[in-house]
């Protein structure tokens, strides 16, 4: 009897550890993007609107377009798949149209200012990154125009989707925390400050890899 009311609990104590998680991860997103903002105050200069747009990319718009398909924090979670995979892809599109725009200011940037494009590690895996979500982006038409997937199995694609999709959010993670040892942003923040939003990315990326590998897990056992 008293192991029947353990195996209860725990069950219910995961499911309120990963809707904490979820929760925890919009608010993260949500937290980064908004102080970044205060920071850079986007107009105040062409710099201004990279650390703004880049952000808004990946700390923003690519986390939640993966926490839609979240079965404890997604906001559509009453909705079909079908929707969500819509309102996933128009979410991406944001991301990438946000993530060429931050490059654009950067680039347009160093241009007015004489100085060399992409001599950092944070230049490098920032134009990797934006390169990659745009493919991610354009990879996943077929998933919404089952059409185009001809002799294609539509599950493989999903997995492949998925798994290319955690990789370019560790991408876009990796990148926004090597964006947070600027002399922009250090010079900006304290010590504590820097600290607390270098958590957000990291955090926000641990979260989502336990989200999307547990989805596969129990998508294989199923199968099985």
């Amino acid at each position: 009897m008293a192991q029947s009311k353990e195996a209860e609990a725990e069950p219910r104590l995961f499911a309120f550890a990963r809707v904490a998680s979820a929760v925890v991860t919009h608010f993260l997103g949500i937290t980064l993007t908004g102080f970044v903002a205060v920071l850079a105050r986007p107009g105040s200069s062409w710099f201004s609107w990279h650390p703004f747009f880049m952000t808004l990319a990946f700390s923003f718009f690519m986390t939640e377009a993966i926490l839609l398909f979240s079965p404890h924090g997604s906001p559509l979670k009453k909705f079909s798949h079908k929707v969500k995979g819509r309102v996933h892809w128009m979410l991406q599109c944001a991301c990438v149209t946000c993530a060429a725009l931050g490059l654009a200011a950067i680039l347009y940037n160093k241009h007015l200012h004489g100085k060399p494009h992409f001599t950092s590690w944070h230049g490098l895996l920032g134009v990797i990154t934006v390169c990659t979500v745009a493919v991610q982006s354009l990879a996943a038409v077929p998933l919404i125009y089952h059409s185009l997937a001809k002799g294609w199995s539509l599950a493989k694609l999903k997995r492949y989707h998925a798994a290319s999709g955690l990789v370019t959010y560790l991408l876009g993670s990796g990148s926004l925390l090597l964006g947070l040892t600027s002399g922009w942003f250090t010079s900006s923040v304290s010590d504590a400050a820097w600290y607390l939003a270098a958590l957000c990315p990291v955090l926000s990326a641990l979260i989502i890899m336990n989200q999307v590998t547990s989805a596969y897990v129990a998508r294989k056992r199923l199968q099985s």
